[in-house]
């Protein structure tokens, strides 16, 4: 590709270009002016313009990422800010909303403000964060979410935490439906999530305390039960299960306003990857079934599943060399998140187009956020890679300050080649 200069006007051209908002999947160009784009399609006009040749390669939004764990304030040394940000541009990503499970947590409209500052300092996806549902993230008192939406809160969740009492849920969902606010469950009964892996035969052999997938299925009944009360919105995050998809789906068919997400994980890898006591395979809810993942796998065909974020949750080296039992849970996604949800297109369960659905503009349109589509008159946030190009994943070389990956070694397709963000070129491939 022929480099940018520092012309207003930059087309971007020979491109296939991809944009589920409008279902558009052809060859075309992208012409951006300043930070704004302002035509996309296959005949556009690119006179005027400096060119930038992609020579067939895809041209989509960037991606959207809904769930990121950034640790930045308190946890600095798993993940930074910056660290993140350059881990989620090399990613494709160019928007990205953090969990407010921090020290201190995102509870009020302090903490709020203080990530957004950070974010315009740093310069590299644009941020956004959830507000915590309770003060503290403690599951007792409510959080002035209201308050917290005032101040940019795009959704409101207890983070990786559970809100297990239903009388506090029902009462969080009732004051999120009079402000028309978006909350995030983790959908695990912490009664029965006192495990390290799925329950079953495997964990049985391995000497190992097992998570059952009752934990979350219980609590996402009750859950919906609640949204059927109140009429709040729902969001379930990182399903893992089949019975789940069900859930979800007759939700939907009732008109229950619910929606959920999956992370790469659940549908590219079993409970069989923590075999060898595989510390960074020991993720929050845990790697299940083959049946389930194939029940993951046919509620994103089905469209019961609506977005696929990276889970990214970054551990430092003291947290995951230790016996199974006692590391901690996570393992970082932005880097793997695209290659690894093109894994969907490459067995032909998903179009590519809807592969960039789940990852760009359902999530925007989901959280009311700017991107997620290639419109005139939008700013100028997308990517451009190559779905077919191979690679193997070499967590060593992450640009994450963590490296805890359950795909390292992993021989994927589909490579980033530049993330744009407000026009401006934020990561090109070597």
């Amino acid at each position: 590709m022929s480099g940018l200069t520092s012309s207003p006007r930059v087309a971007w051209v020979n491109a296939r270009l991809l944009d589920p908002a409008s279902g558009l999947d052809a060859t075309g160009a992208v012409v951006v002016e300043n930070e704004t784009i302002v035509a996309a399609g296959p005949d556009v006009d690119v006179s005027g313009a400096r060119v930038v040749d992609c020579a067939g390669a895809c041209l989509a939004p960037g991606l959207v990422d809904m769930r990121v764990q950034l640790r930045e304030p308190g946890f600095d040394h798993m993940e930074t800010m910056r660290t993140a940000g350059e881990a989620a541009v090399a990613g494709g990503v160019t928007s990205m909303v953090c969990l407010p499970n921090t020290d201190p947590p995102l509870d009020d409209e302090a903490m709020l403000e203080f990530v957004a500052r950070r974010a315009r300092l740093v310069g590299l996806p644009k941020v956004y964060a959830y507000g915590a549902c309770t003060v503290g993230l403690e599951g007792r008192a409510l959080a002035e979410m209201a308050i917290m939406a005032g101040s940019g809160a795009c959704g409101f969740t207890d983070g990786v935490r559970a809100i297990a009492d239903a009388g506090i849920m029902a009462r969080v969902l009732n004051y999120a439906a009079t402000f028309n606010l978006l909350v995030i469950q983790h959908p695990e009964e912490p009664s029965l999530a006192s495990g390290v892996m799925n329950s079953g035969a495997l964990a049985t052999r391995m000497g190992l305390s097992g998570i059952p997938r009752e934990a979350e299925i219980i609590l996402l009944e009750r859950d919906l039960r609640l949204v059927a009360m109140t009429g709040a919105r729902y969001h379930a995050a990182h399903i893992s299960t089949r019975e789940s998809v069900r859930l979800i789906r007759r939700a939907k068919e009732r008109g229950l306003p619910v929606t959920c997400d999956t992370a790469p994980f659940y549908f590219s890898l079993t409970e069989d990857a923590v075999r060898d006591y595989r510390t960074f395979a020991k993720l929050s809810p845990p790697l299940r079934s083959e049946d389930d993942r194939l029940g993951i796998v046919e509620g994103l065909r089905e469209g019961v599943i609506d977005c696929i974020a990276s889970d990214h949750s970054p551990q430092d080296q003291d947290n995951k060399r230790q016996t199974f039992a006692a590391a901690a849970f996570g393992a970082v996604g932005l880097e793997t998140l695209l290659p690894v949800s093109l894994e969907l297109y490459h067995s032909g369960a998903l179009t590519l187009l809807d592969v960039v659905r789940r990852l760009s503009e359902t999530p925007a349109r989901l959280l009311r956020l700017p991107g997620g589509r290639l419109k005139a008159g939008d700013k100028a946030d997308f990517v451009l890679f190559d779905p077919e190009a191979p690679w193997q994943v070499d967590a060593s070389a992450f640009r994450s300050k963590s490296k805890n990956s359950p795909f390292d070694g992993r021989a994927v397709r589909g490579r980033v080649l530049t993330t744009v963000i407000d026009g401006r070129k934020v990561y090109e491939a070597c």
